[in-house]
């Protein structure tokens, strides 16, 4: 499991506007057996780190005092307007104890209905929620979309591979990906245009000439 750690502080700014005023993001650590507690973290160093580590890998933050709290991004809220990250919870994770968490898929190699016939790829689903202890913890899953051989092919929650020590709780007949055949081109067909004994299109002799033809005059 890669190692992700950011150093904190811990009760030093009153306000989360205050925190932000210096540059940091403010955060709230909570969870099941844990008193909440304020920290913040420098605003670029978060960012660095989240850009790495996302939602499915746990962050442990280092107080002034040296202290470590493990824990996982579980939501962050995002300024309306400057699209500046506001506000960070935290969900604080025991390394002794089961967790449950999303992991994005990775869909890789090559599928031969795709190469071969022409199709394009769907996924039906981008990440799957596992269960497991924080040190089986993945970043991603990969998904090989090899077995995609025709238009009728499908891969299912069944038919990933978890790591080690990783289960997957979502449904297992849960449709992930599929190929979907070309569109036919549609060739657009014009009518032919009824056409007069003059040759001209779309128009018919008058009323008084067809009689005149007829009468012979």
């Amino acid at each position: 499991m890669e190692q992700y750690t950011i150093e904190v502080t811990q009760g030093v700014y009153a306000t989360a506007k205050e925190a932000r005023n210096a540059d940091r993001v403010p955060m709230i650590y909570y969870g099941k057996g844990v008193e909440p507690t304020n920290f913040s973290a420098d605003y670029q160093d978060f960012k660095r780190l989240y850009k790495k580590a996302g939602k499915s890998a746990i962050i442990t933050l280092i107080n002034e005092s040296k202290k470590e709290f493990h824990v996982l991004v579980h939501e962050i809220q995002y300024d309306p307007v400057s699209d500046e990250m506001i506000h960070i919870d935290l969900m604080a994770v025991d390394l002794n104890k089961p967790i449950t968490t999303e992991v994005p898929l990775v869909f890789i190699g090559q599928a031969p209905a795709v190469k071969d016939l022409n199709g394009t790829f769907m996924s039906g689903k981008d990440r799957v929620m596992v269960e497991c202890l924080p040190k089986d913890l993945v970043h991603e899953i990969e998904v090989d979309i090899s077995p995609l051989v025709d238009f009728h092919s499908g891969l299912t929650i069944a038919d990933i591979n978890a790591p080690e020590g990783v289960r997957i709780l979502d449904a297992e007949d849960i449709s992930i990906a599929t190929v979907s055949a070309p569109r036919a081109e549609e060739v657009e067909v014009v009518a032919p245009t009824e056409k007069t004994a003059e040759g001209e299109e779309g128009e018919a002799p008058a009323k008084g000439e067809e009689e005149k033809e007829e009468g012979g005059e």
